[in-house]
């Protein structure tokens, strides 16, 4: 397997558990629960190991844009699925518009490590 294939392997991953990690967040309830609070930071942890390996390959500012914006989009989704919050027409939009980004850096940025 690439390099490359491995590094989006990690980031993938990575985002994954940054995710996952976040509704531990909302779960440890300001960290008073003390096994969603652990959960939370070995997620988060192991979700920024992955990331720096990520670095090894892809440069920080395409591997960052990616891990943030799929993590907005990922954890609304969360929010809306798991917690039944609910978005307006201007946090949809919104995240249409990084979800726009991200596929537009990714098909026409020569930054990008394919």
């Amino acid at each position: 397997m690439s390099p490359t294939t491995i590094a989006y392997g990690y980031l993938t991953i990575a985002i994954i558990c940054e995710v996952v990690g976040t509704t531990f967040l909302v779960k440890s309830e300001q960290f008073t629960r003390l096994g969603p609070t652990l959960m939370m930071g070995a997620l988060y942890a192991l979700s920024f190991y992955l990331l720096a390996q990520t670095l090894k390959v892809i440069p920080l500012g395409i591997a960052y844009a990616l891990w943030g914006g799929l993590g907005i989009v990922l954890t609304s989704l969360a929010g809306l699925v798991l917690f039944k919050q609910t978005l307006d027409t201007a946090a949809v939009v919104g995240i249409a518009m990084i979800v726009g980004g991200v596929v537009v850096m990714n098909l026409l940025s020569n930054s990008v490590v394919h």
